[in-house]
C-alpha cells in the first residue's frame, strides 16, 4: 500500500504537529534534517509528509493528492472546503477578534463601516450574523496600520497575546471565534484508507 500522505502547514504548526508525532514513538528524524525537501518520510509509519502554506494544505486534501491535513481553523474559516474536520488538535491556539483605537466607539452611529483584514470572508460572515453592513479591505501585510492611517474603522485579526495591538495603540472590542490547529481528512481517503486513517487518528486523540 502507498503511504499515508500528511500535510503539514509549515511553521509553527509543523513543529508543533512533530512534536506531536515523536510523542507517538514515531521515528521524524527525516522532519528534523529537512533541508530543502518538501516531501518528507516518517519510515517506521509508511507516512509521508507534505510541507506546505495553510491555504495550500486545504487545496492538497480537497483534490485528495494528500489524505490527511493538519491546518488553523482560521484558514478553515476563510477558505472553506469540502473534507472532514476530524480533531480539534489543541496547540496552535489565538482566536479572531474585532480591534479598532482606544476611546473609538465602534458601534456608534450608523453610517457604513469600513474594515481592514487578511480574511475578508471571515470579517463579512461575522458582521453579516449581526445585521450590519460593511465595506472590506483586504490587506496583506500589517493589518494594525488601517486604523492609524484612517484606512478603516476596525480590523479583523488574529490576535494571540494583544501585544502586537497594545503597542500600536489598538484594543480588541470583540472576540469572533477560537482558533486552534486542526486535522481534516480527505473524504475519499477516509473510505479507501479508513482502517489505516482511523487508526492513526486513534493514536493521535489518545495522545491528546
Amino acid at each position: 500500500m502507498r503511504p499515508i500522505r500528511i500535510a503539514l502547514t509549515k511553521g509553527r504548526l509543523e513543529k508543533d504537529t512533530i512534536g506531536l508525532f515523536e510523542e507517538l514513538g514515531f521515528d521524524c528524524s527525516e522532519l528534523h534534517n529537512k533541508g530543502r525537501r518538501l516531501i518528507l518520510s516518517i519510515k517506521d509509519q509508511n507516512i509521508e509528509v507534505v510541507l506546505a502554506k495553510a491555504a495550500d494544505v486545504i487545496t492538497y486534501i480537497e483534490n485528495g493528492v494528500c489524505d490527511i491535513g493538519v491546518v488553523g481553523k482560521d484558514t478553515i474559516m476563510e477558505y472553506g472546503g469540502s473534507f472532514f474536520e476530524v480533531t480539534d488538535l489543541g496547540f496552535g491556539k489565538c482566536k479572531f477578534a474585532v480591534a479598532n483605537k482606544k476611546d473609538v466607539d465602534f458601534y456608534a452611529g450608523y453610517a457604513e463601516k469600513t474594515i481592514a483584514t487578511k480574511y475578508p470572508n471571515v470579517a463579512r460572515s461575522f458582521f453579516k450574523a449581526k445585521g450590519m453592513d460593511v465595506r472590506i479591505v483586504k490587506i496583506e501585510g500589517s493589518v494594525e496600520l488601517a486604523p492609524l492611517l484612517n484606512l478603516a474603522d476596525a480590523i479583523v485579526d488574529i490576535v494571540e497575546t494583544g501585544s502586537t495591538l497594545k503597542e500600536n495603540g489598538l484594543v480588541v472590542i470583540e472576540d469572533v471565534a477560537p482558533i486552534s490547529a486542526r486535522l481534516i481528512v480527505n473524504t475519499v481517503s477516509m473510505k479507501l484508507y479508513k482502517n489505516e486513517i482511523e487508526s492513526l487518528i486513534e493514536k493521535i486523540e489518545s495522545a491528546l
